[in-house]
Formats: structure tokens, C-alpha cells, sequence
């Protein structure tokens, strides 16, 4: 018969071993220095895809300022 110390250390090595396994085994997306890493079934995820926009930002808003200049010239004022 085995002494308490080994089969202790035998449960123990057996205990961590499968920790590693199920760790490996298992995938979880996570975020590290604000990198985000894919998880394990990256390959099933869906894709997103944002096209290109306007490399101008406020086009509604020099859209809207041309307009109010237009009207104040018809009327004959100045902006």
C-alpha cells in the first residue's frame, strides 16, 4: 500500500494535469492590452464588414452650412 504522501501527490499531479487539459481544450475570446484574440471557433463566428465611408466627417453638417449660405445670398444678406 501507498503512503498518504504519494497518492496525495499523485492526486494532486493528476488534478493539475487535468486542469491543463480542459484549459487547452476550451476557448474563450478574450481582450489583452486592447487587442482582442479570438476564441477557439473563430472560424464559426460571423463577419462584420463596415465599408469605407467618407474620409470628410462632417459632410451633413458643410451640406447644411452651403444651403444656409444659398438661402442668405437669394435673400440678399450676407452669412
Amino acid at each position: 500500500m501507498e503512503s498518504k504522501s504519494k497518492r496525495g501527490m499523485k492526486t494532486i499531479l493528476c488534478g493539475f494535469s487535468l486542469a491543463v487539459m480542459l484549459s487547452a481544450t476550451t476557448g474563450c475570446q478574450i481582450d489583452i492590452g486592447g487587442q482582442t484574440l479570438p476564441s477557439a471557433y473563430y472560424n464559426q463566428d460571423d463577419v462584420q464588414y463596415f465599408s469605407a465611408g467618407s474620409e470628410f466627417k462632417l459632410q451633413r453638417e458643410a451640406a447644411q452650412q452651403k444651403a444656409y449660405q444659398a438661402e442668405a445670398q437669394a435673400r440678399g444678406r450676407r452669412p
